[in-house]
């Protein structure tokens, strides 16, 4: 009986030890909870910048897309005043412009987005076969050069590309090429909408070259020594090696990508959304609603409204890529 007791007097002991211990712990976390207060300060400045220029802008968004805010009209600013509930939402569905710029968004979505991805693969692949480090240094700036070209800049110049009368695109197809002896008008009926789609698609796919080229670099290199020496030629090596190790980019570049493409600046500068509203995609659309008089008193809530509709179309087909890809994580 006496070892009994002495053997529980050891445990009971050191129960009282770990446990004393942790309160010493919890102390010593507790007073250093909030760490050194230097980091405070650097930090602030971030932390405030992201308040200012995301977190609320986002808020204020979702507040304004159900108010009936015209920027016009200042007591609508309110959001107890102006607040009009599902409103704004039930006259978008009504809304034919909305559902004509739409349509137009989405086309424009569909003759963009593969073209980015496959001319940027079809880039990184043959960059990446560059045996010289100088020349793939070349072959890369030259490639991402657009992307950094401010868009405005880019649209500038693709207008005068596209100039009927001087532009290098008409002189092409008339002097160079003889197709024709009067160039078509490039940002005119039928024409418009392709002729932003191309000048949009340079603006873009250096974006995916750089991230394809990212994918590719890590790579393993025994892979495609095995490939080869089981007789695999170049096709069946990018078949069966490249594109299922590019998977993680795909669903990245994928993922950046979903949703309808607005381009606002692209028609703001090239087409005004013009000729009789061809181009007068969502963006451009909202764009009007909020920011001009042309077809409302500036209804920056209606404008939200749309906004929120094409970020919530953004978050749906990002969940489905995730989904396809098989990336999603539980």
């Amino acid at each position: 009986m006496a070892e009994v007791s002495r053997v529980d007097k050891v445990r009971r002991q050191g129960r009282g030890a770990v446990v004393g211990a942790l309160w010493a712990e919890i102390r010593a976390l507790r007073q250093q909870s909030w760490g050194n207060p230097l980091g405070y300060i650097f930090v602030g400045p971030g932390v405030l910048l992201y308040f200012v220029f995301a977190a609320y802008p986002i808020v204020r968004g979702l507040i304004m897309a159900f108010q009936d805010y015209r920027f016009l009209i200042p007591e609508t600013r309110n959001p107890l005043v102006s607040f009009n509930g599902l409103a704004n939402w039930i006259e978008l569905a009504q809304d034919p412009r909305w559902w004509h710029s739409f349509k137009v968004a989405l086309v424009f979505t569909l003759g963009t987005f593969p073209a980015n991805v496959i001319l940027g693969l079809a880039a990184a692949v043959l960059i990446a076969s560059i045996p010289s480090p100088f020349w793939t240094t070349v072959a890369r700036t030259v490639v991402y050069m657009p992307v950094i070209v401010p868009i405005s800049v880019a649209m500038l110049a693709w207008g005068m590309i596209y100039d009927q009368d001087v532009g290098y695109l008409s002189y092409f197809v008339t002097k160079v090429i003889p197709l024709t002896d009067s160039p078509p008008k490039w940002l005119g009926f039928g024409w418009a909408l392709p002729a932003t789609m191309v000048a949009w698609v340079w603006t873009q796919f250096g974006y995916n070259t750089i991230l394809f080229l990212v994918g590719i670099y890590g790579i393993n290199r025994e892979l495609y020594e095995a490939a080869s020496i089981d007789g695999a030629n170049a096709w069946n090596r990018f078949r069966h090696v490249t594109l299922p190790a590019l998977k993680p980019t795909f669903t990245l570049i994928f993922v950046l990508n979903a949703g309808i493409v607005s381009a606002t600046v692209p028609m703001m500068i090239l087409t005004k959304g013009g000729p009789a509203e061809e181009t007068l995609t969502a963006g451009l659309y909202l764009y009007r609603q909020a920011f001009s008089t042309e077809y409302s008193d500036m209804r920056m809530g209606y404008a939200a409204a749309m906004n929120l509709v094409l970020g919530l179309i953004h978050v749906a087909l990002a969940s489905i890529v995730f989904k396809i890809m098989g990336t999603e994580r539980n």
